[in-house]
């Protein structure tokens, strides 16, 4: 039955620490639908039969796609009577969007609007809270996720923040500066006195985790206010915070061979990377910085053939 080795591929692919959310959802959605028509193996008429109800658009179909080929290959590698579907539609040429890199005047901006929100009776915190979670993720290039799942009893004594169960289901600890912890000690004392008894250490007006969608649209209030890029088409965004803390930390290495490789492995551990990569690729957002940490990399290429 595929929708037993829907379940059995979900938990095997979980265990490898990824969440799957989405693909889970899908998966079981044309398990359901295969098995409906009577098919006990993955065929290509009935994946594109069922892409062509799934989703109404080309991206839609194509992230169902994705998450059916890997699950194809999956269940082929035990059965060659399963399919590994083709696209019946042209598939999009998707490019990772180069980031908005901040300048240091334009994250104070915007933090010095967070601090001119007005107060509000529900959430006593209002102003404060989103000085405290956006200059944190600023400082440490926390994914928004990370920052709004943070509890109280994650903030270590030491000045170290506990990061449990991230994007790929890895704990990690973030180190802060003295400048991120003296704020953190002010915004604590502040937190007991107005919501005591609430764990999240950015609660929402119910003392839960904040939403990241209201987070999100209170940011693009921000940047209004703050006149930050108005002329982009595309609007800056939170995440890009977290690319401009990984570049400018980039910034700081040495094109020495041996400083870009401990920049490189440092940052990708503190960042939560699961691969360094993902870390090599905030390198495009500052091409000159390119150019040097590759000529760094031609150096140490030439010094090992020696």
């Amino acid at each position: 039955m595929l929708s037993v080795d829907v379940e059995r591929y979900i938990a095997l692919r979980r265990a490898l620490g990824y969440k799957l959310v989405k693909a889970e959802r899908h998966l079981r959605a044309f398990a359901c639908f295969a098995e409906s028509g009577g098919e006990s193996h993955i065929r290509t008429g009935c994946a594109l039969d069922w892409l062509a109800v799934a989703a109404r658009t080309p991206g839609g179909r194509e992230r169902r796609l994705t998450d059916l080929v890997l699950f194809a290959r999956f269940l082929r590698a035990e059965d060659l009577r399963h399919e590994v579907p083709r696209a019946g539609f042209e598939r999009s040429r998707k490019t990772r969007p180069i980031p908005y890199i901040y300048t240091r005047e334009e994250i104070a901006r915007i933090l010095d609007a967070a601090g001119a929100l007005r107060p509000q009776k529900p959430n006593p915190l209002r102003s404060q809270l989103y000085v405290m979670l956006f200059g944190l993720i600023a400082a440490t290039g926390l994914r928004l996720s990370e920052a709004l799942t943070l509890r109280l009893d994650d903030v270590g004594p030491e000045g170290v923040l506990r990061i449990r169960e991230t994007k790929f289901r890895k704990s990690r600890l973030v180190p802060l500066h003295a400048t991120v912890v003296e704020a953190l000690r002010l915004y604590l004392d502040l937190h007991r006195r107005r919501v005591g008894g609430c764990g999240w250490l950015f609660p929402s007006t119910r003392r839960r985790a904040l939403c990241s969608t209201t987070v999100n649209q209170t940011f693009r209030s921000l940047l209004r206010r703050a006149a930050i890029a108005p002329e982009r088409r595309r609007r800056p965004r939170i995440h890009d915070l977290r690319h401009t803390f990984a570049t400018r930390a980039l910034e700081q290495c040495a094109a020495e061979s041996r400083a870009v490789a401990r920049h490189f492995v440092a940052l990708s551990t503190y960042l939560g990377h699961s691969e360094i990569r993902n870390t090599y690729w905030y390198l495009q957002a500052t091409p000159e910085m390119m150019a040097d940490i590759a000529t760094a990399a031609e150096g140490l290429v030439a010094e090992s053939a020696r």
